[in-house]
C-alpha cells in the first residue's frame, strides 16, 4: 500500500484539487493526476481489461504509468467535460468522441474496491436538488418553504403567502449570451406581479427568503465538519456573486446540524459535501443546499488547511477509508 498511487482526476488550474496533492506530496504520498478529455488520445493512453473475474488495466501519461488495479483511492475533483459529439464535424468523429466519453469515464469509474471522494455517480444523485431538499427535510435540518412548480397559479398563491420569496434553478446552469460568454442565474427575489405564464414552460423553484444575518458554509470530510461563517459587505442574496466581498471566519458548527450532514453524507454514498446555510439572528441554521463536489480553498486559511489535511487523510487511508 506504501506504493499504491492515488488518482486525482481534474483539469488543470485546479486549486482546490492542489492543495489536496500538495498535502499528499508531502507526507510522500504518490498520486497521478490525470484530465481525461484533455489527456486521452493526445498525451495518454488506456488499456483495461476483464478476465476471470477481475478488473485490472493500466493508464500511460506522458510522465506516469498507473496499473489501474493498485489505485489507493480517487479524487474526482472537476475534470474537463468532453465534447458535446454535435460539435463534431463529420459521423466518425462524433463517434469517437461518444467513445471516449463512455469507454474512458467508464473504465475510471469501474475501479473495485477503491474509495471515491465522490465518485462521480454518486455526486450526480446528490446534486439533484428536489431529492437533496427532500432528505434534508426528512434528516430534520430546518428548510425555508419551498415550491416547485410550473403551474403559475401556484407559484402566485406561495409569493402570496410569504412576505418575501427567491427564486433559484431547479439545477444550476451556465447560459451562453450573445456575445458567446456564460451568463449564471443567481438566486434572486422575485415578486409576484413577476410570475406570469412562462412559468408554465418548465419546473422553477421558489423558496420563502430567510431573514438571514449571514451565511455559513460547512465542509463536511466523513464525520468530521469544518464550518465557516461568511458574512458579505453589501446586500448581494448570494455571496458567490462577488466574493471579493465577502469575510470567512471559523464557527463551531452545531451538534444536531452536524449529525443531519453526517447522516446526509452517508444517505447519498458520500465521503465529502460542501453545505450551504443562512444563519438567522436566533442562530439557526437553515439548510439551502448541498454541494457533493464543492469549493472551500476560498474560507480562512487555517480551515483551509484543515480540510485539505482531512481529505488527504481519507485518500492516503485508501482502501481502509
Amino acid at each position: 500500500m506504501s506504493e499504491a498511487p492515488v488518482l486525482v482526476v481534474t483539469a488543470l488550474g485546479d486549486v482546490t484539487a492542489d492543495l489536496v496533492l500538495g498535502e499528499l506530496y508531502g507526507r510522500g504520498v504518490p498520486a497521478v493526476r490525470l484530465d481525461p478529455a484533455s489527456d486521452f488520445s493526445d498525451t495518454a493512453s488506456m488499456s483495461a481489461r476483464i478476465e476471470g473475474g477481475a478488473f485490472t488495466g493500466e493508464v500511460t501519461t506522458a510522465t506516469r504509468h498507473l496499473d489501474l488495479s493498485s489505485v489507493r483511492s480517487v479524487y474526482w475533483r472537476r475534470p474537463t467535460p468532453f465534447s458535446s459529439p454535435q460539435q463534431a464535424d463529420t459521423p466518425e468523429k462524433r463517434f469517437a468522441v461518444e467513445q471516449s466519453r463512455h469507454g474512458y469515464s467508464g473504465a475510471l469509474h469501474a475501479l473495485p474496491e477503491v474509495p471515491y471522494v465522490n465518485h462521480p455517480a454518486r455526486n450526480r444523485e446528490a446534486e439533484n436538488k428536489v431529492l437533496q431538499l427532500a432528505t434534508a427535510a426528512r434528516l430534520g435540518f430546518s428548510l425555508p418553504n419551498t415550491l416547485i412548480t410550473d403551474v403559475p397559479a401556484d407559484a402566485a398563491k406561495f409569493a402570496a403567502e410569504h412576505e418575501t420569496v427567491i427564486y433559484k434553478p431547479v439545477h444550476r446552469v451556465h447560459l451562453a449570451g450573445e456575445d458567446g460568454r456564460n451568463r449564471t442565474i443567481w438566486v434572486r427575489t422575485v415578486r409576484a406581479d413577476e410570475l406570469d405564464d412562462s412559468i408554465a414552460l418548465c419546473p422553477h423553484l421558489f423558496q420563502a427568503c430567510v431573514p438571514k444575518v449571514a451565511d455559513v458554509r460547512l465542509a463536511m470530510v466523513g464525520d468530521q465538519a469544518f464550518a465557516t461563517r461568511i458574512d458579505i459587505d453589501g446586500d448581494h442574496l448570494d455571496w458567490r456573486q462577488d466574493q471579493s466581498l465577502i469575510t470567512c471566519s471559523p464557527v463551531p458548527a452545531p451538534g444536531p446540524v452536524r449529525d443531519a450532514a453526517r447522516t446526509f453524507l452517508h444517505t447519498f454514498g458520500l465521503r465529502f459535501g460542501a453545505f450551504d446555510f443562512a444563519l438567522d439572528e436566533d442562530g439557526r441554521w437553515w439548510f439551502l443546499e448541498c454541494n457533493p463536489n464543492g469549493q472551500w480553498a476560498f474560507v480562512d486559511e487555517s480551515t483551509t488547511r484543515a480540510i485539505a489535511c482531512a481529505l488527504a487523510d481519507t485518500l492516503q487511508k485508501g482502501d481502509t477509508a
